[in-house]
């Protein structure tokens, strides 16, 4: 009979079970954090003593976490263990101030390698796969998080790394890659090279399955990913203040993300109010990690925008699923009076089949009024039609987006590839306003 779980004895812990072991991991982890320097100062304020936790439920008690924190007390301030014991570091980019470091231990790479192989596994990928990881290495969490995990699962790893389209196209034909990791936009990027050198991925490569993350995305894009590579693709949600990727991932039934309860404990709380939703709303994401030596973050607001999905998943697995990122938090940005998710904008443009692989948002002040401009991306054999296609086109990616998001865009239609392209996760708004700055 074939193996259907990596870990069963974890993953199919029955409620009560796994409440009781999030009780032990989290009086662990209280214990831990208090070895720091920033939670050591704010539980001895607040009077929170390890041991004190009886019931997961009374995680609210504690106070929250934030980046804005991390950023204060940079760069060792959430370590919990001597340096000496330290052997890792991941790091956001830092560009606008203190990036957000966190350090790791042997015990918590082997955990997350573990949680990897697990994440896989679940999304049906097997020690037969050959898996090309095209992801950016170094101190971005996705290229290293995902090789640990590939090679503990026991695939044949191809750690591509990111960009090099034509490079790419080639390891897959020359390996006979089966599955392959990527952030969603970039893949559409890719399937443009492929269609300028006369290949067809669904006929010239073994492509099977795709894992894809890092960025938010909506099911459209997902959909037209799959139907572009003819392939069955997984998504997948990490950040780096919890590890990184192997945070949730979809098993192959494909409805949510199942969460890993033995490592994390999950909340979903109204941004504004700061109090929990019930299980069916959308909030925000709160994280602790339960299973993390060197840098236990507790009850950490990751800004994220989602929801528990009620309800038990067909394949047996007992840990809840989170639904799609729906965005950021402070990704909303107010135009003419709106309230507007770059997501919204997203799965309007990825339901129109003209529109190509790209899109950018840029707001601006002109003649006194701010405006949302948007920039999208044609297919190259579409865009040399006739001006009067190419304006009814506009019209109408125009009107289904004021229907959505109630402001009306200024839409410009530009050839394929012209877009700027970054190497990591695509930025999607830029904010030029006078006044206007995004949250």
């Amino acid at each position: 009979m074939a193996q259907e779980f990596w870990q069963e004895e974890f993953e199919t812990l029955g409620k009560k079970d796994l409440q009781k072991l999030q009780v032990e991991r989290l009086n662990k982890t209280i214990e831990s954090a208090c070895q720091s320097p920033f939670y050591g100062e704010l539980y001895s304020k607040k009077n929170i003593k390890p041991g004190a936790i009886k019931d997961v439920s009374q995680i609210t008690e504690l106070p929250f976490t934030t980046k804005q924190n991390l950023r204060d007390h940079f760069p060792y301030g959430f370590l919990g263990l001597p340096k000496k014991d330290i052997i890792r570091l991941h790091s956001s980019s830092g560009t606008t101030g203190n990036p957000t470091v966190i350090f790791h231990n042997r015990h918590d790479l082997k955990s997350w390698a573990n949680l990897m192989a697990r994440s896989l596994f679940c999304a049906g990928i097997r020690d037969t796969d050959v898996f090309q990881n095209i992801c950016g290495y170094g101190l971005f969490t996705g290229g290293l998080g995902f090789q640990y995990g590939i090679e503990t699962l026991g695939a044949l790893s191809i750690p591509a790394g990111a960009g090099n389209s034509l490079r790419q196209i080639k390891l897959m034909r020359d390996y006979g890659t089966t599955a392959a990791h990527a952030i969603p936009s970039y893949l559409g990027r890719l399937y443009e090279v492929f269609e300028a050198e006369g290949l067809d991925p669904k006929k010239d490569t073994q492509l099977k399955t795709l894992v894809i993350g890092a960025e938010p995305h909506t099911d459209a894009q997902r959909k037209r990913i799959e139907e572009m590579y003819g392939v069955r693709a997984f998504n997948s949600f990490g950040l780096s203040e919890m590890n990184g990727p192997g945070v949730a991932f979809e098993c192959t039934h494909q409805n949510g993300l199942h969460i890993w309860e033995d490592s994390y404990v999950v909340e979903i709380i109204d941004p504004e109010t700061l109090q929990p939703v019930p299980d069916g709303e959308y909030g925000e994401l709160v994280m602790t990690t339960l299973d993390r030596e060197a840098m236990p973050l507790i009850r950490y607001r990751t800004r994220d925008i989602t929801r528990i999905i009620p309800g038990e998943c067909e394949c047996g697995r007992t840990h809840r699923r989170i639904d799609r990122i729906t965005g950021r938090s402070d990704d909303m940005f107010i135009i003419k009076g709106c309230n507007v998710f770059p997501m919204q904008i997203e799965g309007v443009l990825m339901k129109i089949p003209e529109v190509g692989s790209d899109y950018m948002i840029t707001l601006e002040t002109m003649n006194g009024a701010d405006e949302m401009v948007v920039e999208v991306e044609v297919k190259s054999d579409w865009f040399r039609g006739d001006i009067k296609r190419l304006n009814s086109l506009s019209n109408t990616i125009t009107r289904q987006i004021r229907d959505e998001v109630l402001a009306k865009p200024i839409v410009k239609l530009v050839e394929a590839g012209s877009i700027p392209k970054s190497e990591g996760k695509a930025i999607r708004v830029t904010d030029n306003r006078k006044n206007g700055l995004l949250n």
